[in-house]
């Protein structure tokens, strides 16, 4: 789908942006069948992309609603992935006592004339012919579904000290790419095969009727203050909202639009809690356990009020049992069907690290996210641990089967000042961004391909079909 911008102007496609809401200008219909090509809007619309998506008929409770037709189409080029393998024949000698240890450097290019890499081979050693491992590479970072945007390739001989020496390079296309085998006999690189196939997205299994179930975890220990003090991270201003409030409906306000009931489990942790002033990490907000669901994030944050009112902070930090309690819901679900998303808000330096790494690389096989939003001013570098965007978490020798857990501080989107409603934007962009590459590889890892949409009802004044 392409955006128009303020000055009327369309991205190019294959260009993607990550914002919640997207933007229409209605330019005026003077008559049917006929547009009105002003280039005053008539009528500016804003909406989450998830809107367009919701099940037919589900408009503004209580409301009376017209209907507004919207048109749209998937760019397809943005969906392909291409899969490609080169050789190399007679590459200049580069190493004094052996032969040139061979790789190769794609580059796509940009619009204001600069390249960008887009992917490096594995160094093939000790060899003038050498022959590439076969790699995939979505065609939007190859090209950004310009299929005759120039793509540049380096190769180069490794050294051990960086300083890698430069063999040869060429310039192509996709398009000249897609034709296949062609060999660039400047510097003798063949192009042994290519393949291209299109990816399943995250909107289709949302389409196909796939439900996300959202849970939040809000760490009750005492090292976030008294609440009813200023300085808490906890503390109740009549007049704004603290920083878990502000977290959690940041993020909550977006995620609740792909979960149809709106009933969300609430969870907190390192408390004590009544009647008996035990100690938990896994206590229903709403103080019924056999069904911790809240009602829409309102219903969450009201919740939340009502346990700092009736709870005692205290500690330790324990992740751990709030990720099995998601864990163990996401065990009963393993066909597609539905994907689990963990919130965990917290302001400290976790205790039980062992344990949850663990429950983390166990969960990691299921169909589950998890997001922690770190608040106040401690360290995090566990969690920046616990993101395993650089090193993949292990526990007891087993490395995580996918990357599950994306970590942020929030203090990132509040102390620069500005707008607040931009910051919490802001927030939510990046807290969720990795949960539709995170939730697409669980699918692919277990071979589960979207149901088909439903079909979309009949406009308003569409003739009835005669009956049979």
């Amino acid at each position: 789908m392409s955006q128009q911008d303020g000055d009327g102007h369309y991205a190019r496609p294959g260009q993607e942006t990550r914002s919640s809401c997207l933007q229409w200008v209605s330019l005026g219909v003077s008559s049917p069948g006929t547009h009105t090509h002003t280039r005053s809007p008539c009528v500016c619309v804003r909406a989450r992309l998830s809107w367009l998506i919701a099940p037919p008929g589900s408009g503004i409770p209580g409301k009376k609603c017209g209907t507004i037709i919207l048109i749209a189409e998937e760019l397809g080029n943005c969906r392909d992935v291409a899969t490609l393998q080169f050789c190399a024949n007679k590459l200049d000698k580069k190493d004094f006592f052996g032969k040139s240890d061979p790789f190769m450097v794609f580059y796509r290019s940009n619009e204001d004339g600069t390249f960008t890499i887009c992917h490096k081979t594995e160094v093939v050693r000790n060899t003038l012919n050498p022959v590439w491992q076969a790699f995939a590479i979505p065609v939007r970072a190859l090209c950004n579904g310009d299929y005759d945007r120039a793509i540049k390739v380096e190769v180069y001989d490794w050294d051990r000290d960086g300083s890698h020496d430069f063999i040869g390079e060429f310039t192509t296309s996709y398009r000249e790419l897609a034709r296949g085998q062609s060999q660039f006999n400047v510097y003798e690189v063949t192009l042994l095969s290519f393949a291209v196939e299109s990816d399943h997205t995250f909107l289709d299994y949302i389409r196909g009727g796939t439900q996300i179930n959202f849970t939040v975890a809000i760490d009750f220990t005492a090292s976030n203050g008294n609440p009813s003090q200023s300085t808490s991270l906890h503390y109740l201003s009549p007049y704004q909202l603290n920083a878990y409030a502000m977290a959690l409906k940041a993020v909550g306000e977006i995620i609740q639009d792909y979960d149809s009931d709106k009933m969300f489990p609430a969870l907190g942790f390192g408390a004590k809690i009544p009647p008996d002033g035990r100690v938990s990490h896994e206590f229903p907000l709403n103080g019924d356990a056999a069904n911790p669901a809240c009602s829409g994030i309102e219903g969450v944050l009201e919740a939340y009020h009502r346990s700092l009112r009736s709870v005692q902070l205290y500690g330790p930090t324990n992740f751990a049992p709030v990720v099995n309690h998601v864990a163990r819901s996401a065990a009963a679900v393993l066909d597609g069907s539905q994907y689990f998303v963990l919130l965990i808000i917290t302001d400290g330096v976790i205790s039980d690290m062992a344990q949850t790494k663990e429950a983390i690389v166990n969960a990691a096989k299921l169909p589950m996210s998890i997001i922690i939003v770190g608040v106040g001013q401690a360290e995090f570098d566990a969690m920046v641990e616990l993101d395993g965007d650089d090193i993949r978490i292990s526990s007891r020798g087993k490395v995580a089967e996918r990357d599950i857990v994306q970590f942020v501080p929030f203090r990132d989107y509040v102390d620069g000042g500005g707008s607040p409603v931009l910051s919490m934007a802001r927030l939510a962009k990046d807290v969720l961004a990795e949960i539709p590459d995170q939730f697409i590889s669980y699918m692919k890892a277990r071979g589960i391909k979207p149901q088909p949409a439903p079909p979309s009802p009949d406009p308003p004044g569409s003739p009835v079909p005669p009956q049979p």
